[in-house]
């Protein structure tokens, strides 16, 4: 796998209140990723830009919901999120940055 490709596979950290908890908990963290990243992918790609060990990952597809605006119907885009667990002593602070 190149670097490119493993730079465009995380798109954005799922910032909430569940997120949150599996973080403080599990050591586990989410993330929004390209719709067709593998989970070796997501792993190589979070190993290399925050430098921690992945222990596992989990994938969800989520379906877009449908939405009204007034009397026009639309629906927003479906999108895979991907749940990412740490090993013992790896940690990713996302506030550091800022």
């Amino acid at each position: 796998m190149n670097n490119e490709r493993l730079m465009k596979v995380l798109l954005s950290p799922v910032v909430s209140e569940k997120s949150s908890l599996a973080a403080d908990s599990n050591r586990q963290y989410t993330f929004r990723v390209t719709t067709d990243a593998t989970k070796r992918e997501i792993a190589r790609a979070v190993e290399k830009l925050f430098e921690v060990e992945v222990e596992r990952v989990q994938v969800v597809n989520v379906k877009g919901k449908q939405k009204r605006f007034g009397n026009v119907s639309g629906r927003r885009s479906d999108w895979k999120k991907a749940y990412v667990r740490l090993k013992p002593g790896s940690d990713i602070d996302f506030a550091a940055g800022a």
